[in-house]
């Protein structure tokens, strides 16, 4: 079963991503998503339901649906987390849902 990028729930059987942000007359188009400030800081760590850290940018999902309570993030990460992060080494948010942890990095991210 495809799962989404972003929201990581079934494509088809749950996910409503695809359909934010494509009505012509702006309904249903989240304000953030045009905003020019950048909504987390350079160097933070977003954490997935699944426990997955993101980037800010990451290509495979938006930065402005990445939000509480599904989502927990990290501002202010030590700078050395993103390297150490794995199952022996988890990284809890600190921001949004503070229950989520965080136990591997995306792939995409991890350039």
């Amino acid at each position: 079963m495809e799962r989404c990028d972003f929201c990581e729930l079934p494509v088809g059987g749950g996910c409503a991503c695809s359909l934010k942000g494509k009505s012509r007359d702006g309904v249903g188009q989240d304000p953030e998503a045009t905003s020019p400030e950048p909504r987390f800081p350079r160097g933070a760590i977003l954490i997935s339901p699944r426990g997955i850290a993101h980037r800010p940018g990451c290509k495979h999902q938006s930065d402005s649906e990445v939000g509480a309570p599904v989502w927990g993030w990290i501002n202010d990460p030590d700078p050395l987390l993103w390297r150490r992060l794995n199952a022996n080494s988890p990284a809890r948010a600190t921001k949004g849902n503070t229950k989520r942890i965080a136990t591997r990095r995306c792939r995409n991210c991890d350039t």
